[in-house]
């Protein structure tokens, strides 16, 4: 099954007040953390959509295995992001069967994370594979092509989750131990600081 990962990383970081993909977590940026997992996987294209702060999170992130989308229509939320990566992914393979959605900033994702969607797909049969944990359902997420059409006719700030709520036939999930923590505030980030 041809697999390609799309990482989210557009947004402004507007509750932490400087961009988060670039905070330092064990001498590399979040990003920096998600890519590397991400390139550990046999799953390629390996898409970033920036936005916000494109530039210099660019500047920092130059990889060979890696495309660099920049989502100009970033501030109109994250719809227009899924849309940007699920487009150039299409571009780069005509071919692709499935796509995984991820997020910059769930800093303890491994690359088990994203082949337990993969087994749990190919185990399952069901056109999407979601993340559990802290009693919702999330990122990472993989959608058969079945469902690109409806990922392409996102907008605004919803994100991929209606998607999932309108198909609970058509999906499974897997636990990603440790997938709720994300980092939106100082205070999450002093938090995972102060683990390490």
């Amino acid at each position: 099954m041809k697999t390609g990962i799309i990482i989210l990383a557009a947004g402004s970081s507007s509750r932490l007040g400087r961009p988060k993909q670039l905070l330092d977590y064990k001498g590399k940026t979040l990003l920096q953390t998600v890519i590397n997992e991400a390139l550990k996987t046999n799953y390629n294209p390996v898409i970033v959509v920036l936005g916000a702060h494109a530039q210099e999170i660019a500047a920092l992130h130059k990889h060979n295995q890696v495309n660099i989308v920049i989502n100009e229509n970033w501030e109109n939320g994250m719809a227009s992001s899924i849309v940007a990566g699920i487009s150039n992914m299409i571009k780069l393979n005509s071919e692709i069967e499935s796509i995984i959605i991820t997020v910059a900033d769930q800093i303890f994702i491994k690359k088990r994370n994203f082949n337990h969607l993969i087994e749990k797909q190919k185990e399952t049969g069901k056109n999407i594979i979601a993340s559990a944990y802290e009693g919702t359902i999330g990122t990472p997420v993989l959608f058969k092509k079945d469902y690109f059409k409806a990922l392409l006719s996102l907008k605004g700030t919803e994100g991929a989750k209606n998607i999932l709520k309108q198909y609970p036939h058509d999906l499974e999930t897997v636990v990603f131990e440790r997938g709720g923590i994300d980092i939106d505030t100082e205070t999450d980030y002093n938090n995972l600081i102060s683990q390490e």
